[in-house]
Formats: C-alpha cells, sequence, structure tokens
C-alpha cells in the first residue's frame, strides 16, 4: 500500500508520526535529565537512535503531504491537535530540522569524547531539537511562544557548556536579553491579534486577513512581529552573541547557524498572508535586512578568522533572509532558509579543514583580485543570468531580482591579478566562477519547482531599492578590494562590526548585570567586564 491511498484511510497514524519528532526529542531530553548516571557513549548511542528514529517519521510526514494530504483535508494547513497543525512549508523543515539533529548529535558523540556534562549537553540538544519541532507545528500564538521560549531555554545551557568562559557567559547573556525582548514583543502582538480575531488560532488569522480585514490592530501585530523575529534572529544591533557564541563547541555553533537563527525565516513565511496585510512591517523587514546583510557584508570581508567570518556570514544570510521576506518571495526565502542551513551546518562541522585549506590558498596565492574582474564581475554575472533566464523562458523571480543576484554572486568571478604568461590560468578561473553563477542560476530556478507551498507576493515598489542597496554594497566592496590604503578608516570600522555591538554590551552590562566566572569570582569578573565594554 502506498502512501497516496494511505492519507484517508490512516489520518490517525499520520497525525502520531507528524507529532513523533517533538514527542521523541522531549522523551531523549528526558531521559537524559532522569535516568542514573551511565557509559557515555551508551548514552549517544541511544541519543541518536532515537534522534533517527524522528527522522524516520519525518520522511514518513514529507511523503504523505506530497502525497496531497493538505489537498485532502481542504486547506494549507492540516490540523494535527488542539494548538497544532501541519503547514505545507512544515514537513520539510521538520525533515531538515531531524536530520540536522542526527548529524550534530552523532558528531558531539565524537567532539566530547572525555569532556564532562556530556549528559547535560545531550539533554539540552534534545530539548532545543524538541522545541523546534514543536514550534514548526504551532498553529496558536501561546504554542508559539512557548516554544520558542523553551528553545531559548534550552539552548542557554549548551552556550555555558564551558561555565568558566566568561565571554562564552556574556554572549549567553546577551542573547537571554534578547529573547526577552522578543519574548514581550511577541505578547504583544498575540494579545493585539487575538483580541481583534477573538481566537488564538493563528489559521482564524490568516483565514480572517485573507478575507479582507486589514485593521489597524493587525497592522501593528504584524509589525510587533516583525521586530520580535529581527530580535532573535540577530540581526543588528542585537547580532553579537552569534558571532560570541564561538566560545561554545563546534556543534553547538553548527546547531545555531544552521537551525536556531533561521526559525525567523519559517514564522515570517508562515505569516505570510498578516505580512501582506501590513506595509509597514514589510517596510521595516526590507530595512532591517537590507542594513544588516550590507553592514555583515563588510565586515566578514575583513576578518580573518574561519570561524568569525562564517558568523558574520550568517548575520549578512539572515539580513537577505528578511530582505527575500520582505519583498514578498516567500519561495526564494524558504529556498534560502533550506540551502543555508545545510550549508552552515556543514561548513561548521567541517571548520578544521575550511582553516587546513585556507591555510594553503594563502601560501599558493597571495596576490590581490584583478581590478579587471572587480569591475567586469557584476556584468559577467547579469549576462549570465540573462542568458540562462531566456533559455528557460523567463526568471521564476522579478526582474530586479535578477540584479539583486548579480550584486550578490558577483565575488565568485574575482580571480588575482596575473602576470606575464599567466593569461590561460586566469582565463580558467573566470570559466570557473561562470559555471558556478550558471549553476546557482539553475539551481535556484529547478527548486522553484519543489512543492513548498509558498507562494510569492513580489513588493514592486521596493525591489528596486533592494537592487539599488546591493549594488551599493558591491560599490564598497570593490573600493575596499581596489583602493584599500585610501579606505583605512572604514576598513577599521569594518573590522570592528561598526562598533554596533560594543553600545548593545554596554547596556546589556549596565541595565541588566550578571554574575560571571563562577560565584568566587563573580564580583571581579562582571567589573572587568564593564570596564573592558565600556572603554572607547
Amino acid at each position: 500500500m502506498n502512501l497516496h491511498s494511505l492519507v484517508p484511510l490512516a489520518p490517525d497514524m499520520l497525525r502520531a508520526a507528524a507529532l513523533a519528532p517533538a514527542c521523541l526529542m522531549a522523551a531523549a531530553a528526558a531521559a537524559c535529565a532522569a535516568l542514573p548516571r551511565a557509559d557515555d557513549a551508551a548514552l549517544w548511542r541511544r541519543w541518536i537512535a532515537c534522534c533517527a528514529a524522528g527522522l524516520g517519521f519525518a520522511v514518513v510526514v514529507l511523503a504523505a503531504c506530497l502525497g496531497g494530504v493538505h489537498a485532502r483535508q481542504g486547506g494549507p494547513a492540516w490540523p494535527l491537535a488542539p494548538g497544532l497543525a501541519l503547514s505545507r512549508l512544515g514537513p520539510w523543515m521538520a525533515l531538515l530540522v531531524q536530520f540536522l539533529g542526527t548529524v550534530i548529535g552523532a558528531f558531539s558523540s565524537r567532539y566530547l569524547q572525555g569532556e564532562p556534562r556530556q549528559r547535560r549537553y545531550a539533554a539540552a540538544l534534545a530539548a532545543v531539537l524538541a522545541g523546534v519541532q514543536l514550534l514548526l507545528l504551532a498553529d496558536h500564538w501561546l504554542v508559539l511562544i512557548v516554544a520558542w521560549y523553551l528553545i531559548g531555554a534550552a539552548l542557554h545551557r549548551l552556550l555555558c557548556f564551558y561555565p568558566e568562559r566568561p565571554f562564552a557567559r556574556l554572549a549567553a547573556h546577551k542573547k537571554r536579553i534578547a529573547d526577552r525582548l522578543a519574548d514581550l514583543l511577541l505578547l504583544a502582538a498575540a494579545a493585539l491579534a487575538w483580541h481583534h480575531v477573538g481566537s488564538g488560532s493563528l489559521s482564524a488569522l490568516f483565514r480572517q486577513v485573507q478575507a479582507g480585514d486589514t485593521a489597524p490592530a493587525l497592522r501593528l501585530a504584524a509589525l510587533l512581529l516583525v521586530l520580535a523575529v529581527m530580535v532573535r534572529t540577530a540581526l543588528l544591533p542585537v547580532h553579537g552573541w552569534l558571532i560570541q557564541v564561538m566560545e561554545a563547541p563546534t556543534p553547538v555553533s553548527a546547531l545555531l547557524h544552521a537551525g536556531v537563527v533561521n526559525l525567523g525565516g519559517f514564522v515570517l513565511i508562515r505569516f505570510a498572508p498578516l505580512l501582506g496585510a501590513a506595509e509597514g512591517a514589510r517596510a521595516l523587514l526590507v530595512a532591517g535586512g537590507l542594513a544588516s546583510a550590507l553592514l555583515a557584508g563588510m565586515v566578514s570581508l575583513t576578518r580573518v578568522s574561519i570561524k568569525v567570518r562564517l558568523a558574520w556570514s550568517t548575520v549578512a544570510q539572515m539580513g537577505f533572509m528578511m530582505l527575500e521576506c520582505g519583498l514578498g518571495l516567500y519561495e526564494l526565502a524558504a529556498l534560502h532558509l533550506l540551502g543555508h542551513s545545510l550549508y552552515k551546518a556543514h561548513a561548521f562541522l567541517s571548520a578544521s579543514g575550511v582553516v587546513r585549506d585556507a591555510r594553503l590558498r594563502a601560501l599558493r596565492d597571495l596576490r590581490a583580485n584583478s581590478a579587471a574582474s572587480v569591475l567586469a564581475a557584476p556584468w559577467l554575472a547579469a549576462g549570465v543570468l540573462l542568458a540562462l533566464d531566456r533559455l528557460a523562458g523567463g526568471a521564476p523571480w522579478p526582474w530586479w531580482w535578477s540584479g539583486v543576484l548579480a550584486a550578490a554572486w558577483a565575488p565568485l568571478l574575482w580571480w588575482p591579478a596575473w602576470r606575464p604568461g599567466e593569461a590561460g590560468v586566469a582565463a580558467w578561473r573566470a570559466a570557473n566562477g561562470i559555471a558556478l553563477v550558471a549553476a546557482l542560476v539553475a539551481a535556484a530556478t529547478v527548486a522553484h519547482l519543489l512543492p513548498l507551498g509558498t507562494r510569492d507576493v513580489p513588493w514592486q515598489a521596493a525591489g528596486p531599492v533592494a537592487w539599488l542597496g546591493m549594488a551599493g554594497l558591491y560599490l564598497m566592496l570593490a573600493a575596499l578590494q581596489l583602493a584599500p590604503r585610501h579606505l583605512e578608516t572604514v576598513r577599521r570600522w569594518s573590522y570592528a562590526g561598526f562598533y554596533v555591538d560594543e553600545i548593545y554590551t554596554r547596556a546589556a552590562l549596565r541595565l541588566w548585570p550578571a554574575r560571571w566566572g563562577g560565584p568566587h569570582r563573580a564580583d571581579s569578573t562582571n567589573q572587568c567586564l564593564v570596564a573592558n565594554w565600556s572603554t572607547p
């Protein structure tokens, strides 16, 4: 019996399968915290088996949804239980989360060999995955808020896995402040929408909005929701904790950058009907996302540490994802979310290999990029985009987004200045860059055929603004490449992250003091940190 026939015959079994990943990870967290101390290797074997079982259920649910479960149930979200529903994008995300959780758990079992407190780590990691799976099923404001709170609480224990590291505790403290601010914003948004709609159900809210209700209360709720998501997604100016969690174990960094911060994009896609009725909220997303992408892109170009560059890259990518949601390009945002999660998980879990490869490249070639390649790259990228769009019979996105992509992918076409007799090598590198851009365009075009259940609603008036913003970023990057000595001040400011995080850190330490470095050094360490971060 195939899944197409299973859907109408066994809806209760499919409901159980959809709920299974969250229940399994919650059970794993409880078992790790409650069972008596046992062999760490046996603990991880049971943990990975539990996570793999959840992965199997996620595969079954996605296959069932591809078989038409949503269409058969008569709506975009399939009710599972009070406050829980399976959206069209949810099964894809559940499979992604469970797959990444299984890989990160297996990596952690090797990475933490010989470390104390592995049971606490395993419990917290399972709790984070359970919270994420619950959030993916949320169809009620309270479920959404509680799930996001539980994710932050469990993640705090992972960030402080090495409690003797003051800057790890500083990052966790700053994240806790951002989380509490986001909780308040979400509660305010929920109160406004709940009072206006008369129900906390998200499905009821979306139905009312799609029926034409654009009351001021709903537009204000959308604005508060956007602010909460921007804070949770570590956009500027509350991004600093995401950079400083490099003090935590590497698999925690992979979990953060590949999973947790990406949840903001999923929530915005889920609330697409509400955002469509609130132009002010979308404008805030465009402005905040574009600013974060621009500033973080400049900072990542000046950093040397591979992991720190990856962290700044995440801030830039989150800004880019918020920009996509603000422009109504939800299909692109969903594809971006899936692709970025897989890429960042691989990048962090293979960070040691990336560092080795970067050192080898530095030994082979220390020459600056060719001025000709920097000037020609955006035009070459635009030409590749236009040619492939023509072959495909038109791009699946607006014309101005092709300009944004050309500016974003143009650095892939940079190559070092060549010496006499190396023209062939330069031509080969240029051809490789063009092939890479062509592959990205083809992948983005083909990926639009995936049944993710999203629909683009392009904001045509704001699109050219995003294009100009990305063009401005490229011009600044090009200037830093071609005339670094004349822009030394800009480079210093870029390296320092434009001092945005220092302002937030100073305020966090003064307005919400915390204990650092253990009970015997708490006061002195806190005073030292305040002094260090308060010094201009």
